[in-house]
């Protein structure tokens, strides 16, 4: 009989690509288009909400990675999107993949966004939630938003996350609550935290990527499944609408009384949703 390994105990891997250590870890049957999640601001492989991974890898093999600098991966962390988007391309063909999807959640959602325009050929379709394109209203104050949070999740002995990405209704509350309970699933072999520098740098990348000239998304042609709460306020949920009207091939799921983890919060849904896209 086979055992399914869930993301809780699955191994985490290392791979040498020019001389440095990437950490990751794979999980579903190794067959079809593998999908590739690109993770958000802070973010170590611990940080993928595992109803998500686990929800996902019943049907496709999914990969999930720490970029150059962060957690276990080793290096100095890029302080640009694009040359994360070209260490993401490095990671992925030195898995020896010819062509993936992506699922890009916030920062990996930028990430996203640049593979597909830099190496359309290694994507055949995209997942952008929580993300929003370049230049997109209110991405260059993520900075603010996030230090500010932080000092309030220190002062109430609470996870940023709570505030960052939830609601602050009953129901964003629990839900918020029921998703940092779910991240501390796993027990053995966690990620290492990520380091002050590479937090800031990722700040700076995603500072950037706010004020930068917005890209002519048309030249992305491939199948996109955009995904949010409806209340986002780290990447304001109107960016998602802006995506969805730019992107030729699109479609758009907003998620009610939720904010920038809406993926998280409707997991079961987004699950569904997901799969369902991946396998049209």
């Amino acid at each position: 009989m086979t055992v399914r390994t869930t993301y809780q105990d699955a191994p985490t891997k290392t791979a040498d690509i020019d001389g440095v250590t990437f950490a990751y870890r794979e999980l579903g049957p190794h067959t079809g288009t593998p999908v590739i999640f690109l993770n958000h601001l802070a973010a170590v492989l611990d940080n993928w909400d595992p109803r998500v991974v686990d929800g996902i890898a019943a049907r496709h093999h999914v990969i999930t990675f720490d970029n150059r600098g962060i957690g276990a991966s080793q290096g100095t962390t890029p302080r640009s999107v694009t040359t994360m988007a070209r260490d993401a391309v490095a990671f992925i063909r030195a898995l020896g993949h010819d062509q993936v999807d992506l699922l890009g959640f916030s920062l990996g959602g930028f990430v996203a966004q640049v593979i597909a325009e830099e190496e359309p050929r290694l994507v055949r379709k995209l997942i952008l939630a929580g993300t929003g394109p370049a230049g997109g209203e209110g991405i260059d104050k993520v900075t603010a938003i996030t230090l500010l949070d932080t000092l309030k999740a220190t002062l109430t002995f609470k996870d940023p996350k709570e505030y960052l990405f939830f609601t602050g209704t009953v129901n964003g509350k629990a839900s918020a609550r029921q998703f940092v309970n779910r991240l501390q699933e796993r027990t053995d072999n966690r990620d290492k935290a990520i380091s002050v520098t590479a937090f800031r740098n990722q700040l700076k990348a995603i500072h950037t990527w706010g004020r930068q000239k917005p890209s002519d998304l048309s030249v992305i042609h491939h199948p996109v499944l955009i995904a949010n709460g409806d209340h986002d306020r780290m990447v304001p949920s109107s960016n998602s609408a802006d995506l969805a009207r730019r992107l030729p091939n699109a479609q758009l799921t907003l998620y009610p009384d939720a904010g920038h983890g809406g993926i998280f919060q409707y997991h079961d849904k987004f699950v569904d949703e997901a799969i369902n896209f991946l396998d049209s």
